[in-house]
């Protein structure tokens, strides 16, 4: 492989570095960079506001959300819903009305051929002395529709009326809603590398909270524990220490969390801008 000079464009090797340089320079093909740390929400944030939670609640998929952060959003999303909805009766109110518009001049056009058929038989003369100008088949009380001025209205889609996740896009009740209680940190807690000054820990093991870290939330208590806490305590009896009721697995919530930058997690790590591409024929 050739090594080339900083301005050097008469090698025959086309570089992966000058290819980027080039792209960037051009505008044209996608870009493509991954999202360091400070990319990456915390997994205490909220998904909406994406600022740690004062009073946190999550969703039966995972997405923690400040409590009046998601209820304002669902308020919004309803009010959305029933504007979309009015829109939409009245569009079916005037395809209604032009159905029957429709009907009524069929029924029209129907006499008027009757009466049209009647009068040849009993005066024919009288259709003889008519004037070329005038229309055998347009009538003064039929209103003439041309196809040229058709208006074609855009066929309406019912509205989904159900509030949606606005991470998972699925169904969303505030009766699913469960609170989440984090466990402050203390100087015991213990982090990877000994003694850590995370903001939350374990409720059972007293283990540092991360983005790095699995992490559940118990239904029945709201609380937050680790993956291996859940494994090695929980999973024999499957019972809520701090409720002391019977867990069902829909009671075990993985906490959806945001990455280290480095490692792959509940996000996207790699951000992508798309830009026109040259193609040559």
């Amino acid at each position: 492989m050739t090594r080339h000079g900083k301005n050097c464009t008469a090698g025959a090797v086309y570089t992966y570095h000058e290819k980027k340089k080039d792209t960037e320079a051009s505008g044209y093909g996608t870009k493509k960079t991954r999202l360091g740390r400070d990319s990456i929400k915390d997994f205490d944030c909220c998904n909406l506001t994406l600022q740690p939670c004062k009073d946190p609640v999550i969703t039966p998929d995972g997405y923690l959300y400040e409590r009046e952060a998601v209820l304002e959003y669902m308020i919004k999303q309803k009010r959305e819903v029933a504007k979309q909805m009015k829109a939409y009766e009245e569009y079916l109110a005037k395809q209604k009305k032009k159905e029957d518009d429709s009907n009524i001049e069929k029924e029209l056009k129907r006499i008027e051929s009757f009466v049209s058929n009647e009068s040849r038989i009993t005066s024919k003369s009288h259709h003889l002395n008519q004037t070329t100008s005038e229309n055998p088949n347009s009538c003064f009380w039929v209103p003439e529709v041309s196809a040229k001025n058709a208006v074609t209205e855009t066929n309406m889609k019912k509205p989904n009326q159900q509030v949606t996740c606005p991470m998972s896009k699925k169904p969303l009740k505030l009766k699913n809603l469960v609170d989440v209680k984090f466990t402050a940190a203390n100087k015991d807690t213990k982090g990877s590398s000994g003694y850590s000054t995370a903001k939350y820990m374990c409720a059972l093991t007293n283990d540092a909270l991360s983005n790095s870290t699995p992490c559940v939330v118990l239904k029945p208590s709201g609380q937050v524990i680790t993956v291996e806490a859940l494994d090695k305590l929980i999973r024999t009896d499957m019972l809520d220490p701090w409720k002391n009721v019977k867990l069902e697995e829909s009671d075990v919530i993985l906490l959806q969390r945001g990455a280290s930058g480095f490692s792959g997690s509940g996000v996207e790590l790699k951000a992508e801008k798309y830009a026109p591409s040259m193609t040559i024929s």
